[in-house]
C-alpha cells in the first residue's frame, strides 16, 4: 500500500469491510463520543466560547477528517494545544477574527497536503514539541485556577496573557470560595480514581454527574455554565465571515499559527495510533482532511480542531479500526446536542476546572520532559527550556520561532564542530620506529585530510591549510567530506586562486558523489583539472611524484 497516496482511508477500509467490524465500530463511536462530550465541553470554554461551540467543532470537523481522513482511527475535535491560542484570538479579534484566521489554517493545510509537504513536519525537532506541549499544559492548569478555587475578578479585569492571570489571581485571592475547591477537589479525585476501577465509564462523566448532584442537592453557592454562559441546543447553522483583504492581512499569522500546530498534532496523533494498531497513514492526505474539517468547523461556528491523541487512543483500545467509528462518534454527540445540552448548564464550573487539569496533567509530559533535561546535550536542553518558558510567557508562536532559531543555530555550531581540515605529520624514516608503516611523501608535498560536512559554517576551516616555500603539490583527501555547499565551494575556489598564484598544484583524493557534483556544476573540476582528481590517497600520492618529476 502506498501509505502517501492522497486517497482517504476510509474509501480503501470498505474494500474488505464486514458487519462485523461494523458493529465494532459503531459501539467505540458511542463510547468515544461519551469520552468527548465533557471534554469537548470544557476545552471549548477554557477557549473562551460557549460550550455548544465544542460539541459543533466535534460533530463537524469529527466527521469532515473521518470520512477524508489519512488515518484508519484518528478521532478529531477540540484538543487542549488550541485553548490558550483561541482564546488569545478572540480576545484580539473577536469570534469572527477567529473563525477567519481558522479557514486561513484549513487553506494552508489542504495546500500543504497538495503540495505533499506531510514529511517536513519530521523536521520539526522533538525537543520544541515537547517544550511547547509543556507549555500549554502550564497555561492551561494557570488559566483554570480562577474557577477551581472559586475567585471573583472585578469587571474589566484583562486575562488574555497568562502572566495576566497570575496577576488576577494573585490579586484576588482573598475571593476564594470553599465550596467551589471541595466540589473541585472531589471532582478531581473522581478523575484519579474512575481510571483504576474501570476503564469502560469515563471518570469525566462521573465526575459531571458527580459535580451537578453536589451542588444541586445541597444548594452550596458554587458557578456553574449556566450561570456564566448561554446555553443552545440548536444545531450549527452556515455562517460566512467578512472576507476583506485588510481582515485577511490580520488574521494570516494567526491561521499560520492554527495550521502550524493542527499539522504536528495531528500527524503526532496519526504515528501513535500507527504504533497501536501496527499501520500507516497517509499523511498527505491526514493534512487535507484537517484543512477541510478545520474549514468546515469555522463555517458551522466551531473552533480549530485537530487529531486527538487521547481520543484516539480510546478508540483504539474499544476495537475501532476504520474511519466508521469517528463518523459514529459525531453522529453521537448531535444526539447530545439536541436531547441532552440545557442539562449542560448544571456542571459545576471547578468540575470543568478538574477535567482541563487533568487534560493537562496527561499532555504536559513531565516525565519526558526530566528526562531529556538529565540526558539530553546541552543545545537540547538550550531548545527544550526557552522552548517552554515562552510558551508560558509570551505565546506559541514566539515559542516556536525562537525555538526554530535556536534549533537550527545550535545544530549548525554542532556540525561545525565535527568538521575538521587535519594536516598529515612528517617523521624521519630513520628516526621513528614505524617507519615502513608510514607513506613516503615527498617535502613538496602536503596532504590535508578533510572530516565532517563543509559548509557555511564549517568552511573557514579551509582557511587553515597552508603551505612552504618548497611545496609544489598539496593533496586534499576528501573521503570524510559528505556534503559540501556553495560556501564551503567559493573558500576551496580562494583557496585554489592562492596555490595558483605560488606554483602549487591541488589534487584530490576520494572525492564523494555530492561534493563531486557540487565541483563539477561551478567548474571547479575543469579549473583545477580532471586527472587531478584520484580516487583514492595512494593514487594521489603516486599522481603528485609524477608531477614533481
Amino acid at each position: 500500500m502506498n501509505k502517501d497516496k492522497l486517497k482517504p482511508m476510509l474509501f480503501s477500509n470498505l474494500k474488505h469491510y464486514s458487519l462485523k467490524q461494523l458493529g465494532t465500530d459503531v459501539v467505540s463511536g458511542i463510547i468515544v463520543a461519551i469520552i468527548a462530550l465533557p471534554l469537548s465541553i470544557a476545552l471549548a470554554l477554557a477557549s473562551g466560547v460557549g460550550p455548544e461551540e465544542g460539541l459543533y467543532t466535534a460533530i463537524v470537523a469529527g466527521f469532515i477528517i473521518a470520512f477524508l481522513g489519512g488515518s484508519r482511527v484518528q478521532i478529531a475535535g477540540p484538543t487542549a494545544a488550541f485553548a490558550t491560542i483561541v482564546a488569545g484570538i478572540i480576545a484580539r479579534s473577536g469570534m469572527e477574527g477567529m473563525m477567519l484566521a481558522t479557514i486561513i489554517a484549513g487553506v494552508i493545510l489542504v495546500l500543504m497536503g497538495a503540495l505533499r509537504l506531510g514529511g517536513l513536519i519530521k523536521f520539526i525537532p522533538y525537543t520544541i514539541t515537547t517544550g511547547f506541549t509543556s507549555g500549554i499544559a502550564v497555561t492551561i492548569v494557570i488559566g483554570q485556577i480562577k474557577d477551581f478555587l472559586g475567585l471573583s475578578y472585578p469587571a474589566g479585569t484583562v486575562t488574555i496573557e497568562t502572566t495576566e492571570k497570575l496577576v488576577a489571581i494573585g490579586h484576588n485571592i482573598g475571593t476564594f470560595n470553599p465550596y467551589a475547591l471541595l466540589v473541585g477537589a472531589i471532582s478531581l479525585a473522581i478523575l484519579i480514581i474512575m481510571p483504576k476501577i474501570t476503564e469502560k465509564i469515563p471518570g469525566s462523566l462521573i465526575a459531571v454527574i458527580a459535580g451537578i448532584l453536589i451542588v444541586k442537592l445541597s444548594g452550596i453557592p458554587v458557578n456553574t455554565i449556566g450561570d456564566l454562559y448561554t446555553i443552545s441546543s440548536k444545531l450549527p447553522s452556515l455562517h460566512v465571515p467578512h472576507f476583506s483583504v485588510v481582515a485577511i492581512r490580520t488574521a494570516l499569522p494567526d491561521g499560520f499559527t492554527i495550521a502550524i500546530l493542527a499539522a504536528i498534532e495531528s500527524l503526532l496523533s496519526c504515528v501513535v495510533a500507527d504504533s497501536m494498531i501496527n499501520s500507516h497513514h497517509r499523511s498527505n492526505m491526514e493534512l487535507i482532511a484537517q484543512g477541510c474539517g478545520n474549514i468546515g468547523s469555522a463555517l458551522f461556528g466551531g473552533i480549530p480542531a485537530t487529531g486527538a491523541i487521547a481520543r484516539t487512543a480510546a478508540n483504539i483500545k474499544n476495537g475501532g479500526r476504520t474511519p466508521i467509528a469517528g463518523m459514529v462518534h459525531s453522529a453521537v454527540l448531535v444526539l447530545v446536542l439536541v436531547v441532552l445540552m440545557p442539562y449542560a448548564a448544571l456542571i459545576p464550573m471547578p468540575t470543568i476546572a478538574a477535567i482541563l487539569f487533568m487534560v493537562a496533567y496527561n499532555m504536559c509530559q513531565w516525565r519526558t520532559f526530566v528526562h531529556l533535561c538529565r540526558t539530553a546535550p546541552k543545545s537540547d536542553i538550550i531548545v527544550l527550556v526557552t522552548t517552554f518558558v515562552l510558551t508560558v510567557v509570551f505565546d506559541l508562536v514566539i515559542a516556536i520561532e525562537i525555538g526554530m532559531l535556536f534549533a537550527v543555530l545550535l545544530f549548525i555550531k554542532r556540525m561545525s564542530e565535527e568538521s575538521a581540515v587535519v594536516g598529515w605529520k612528517y617523521y624521519d624514516p630513520d628516526e621513528d620506529p614505524d617507519g615502513p608503516a608510514l607513506k613516503d611523501i615527498p617535502a613538496q608535498v602536503r596532504v590535508y585530510e578533510i572530516y565532517g560536512p563543509m559548509f557555511f559554517g564549517s568552511s573557514g576551516q579551509i582557511d587553515t591549510m597552508n603551505y612552504r616555500d618548497e611545496t609544489r603539490v598539496i593533496i586534499i583527501r576528501m573521503r570524510g567530506v559528505p556534503a559540501l555547499d556553495a560556501t564551503a565551494m567559493h573558500s576551496l575556489e580562494q583557496f585554489f586562486e592562492r596555490c595558483e598564484k605560488r606554483g602549487i598544484t591541488l589534487v584530490f583524493s576520494h572525492v564523494n558523489e555530492q561534493p563531486m557534483q557540487t565541483m563539477m556544476k561551478s567548474g571547479f573540476v575543469d579549473r583545477v583539472g580532471r586527472d587531478n582528481f584520484r580516487p583514492h590517497i595512494d593514487d594521489a600520492i603516486s599522481h603528485a611524484k609524477d608531477l614533481l618529476a
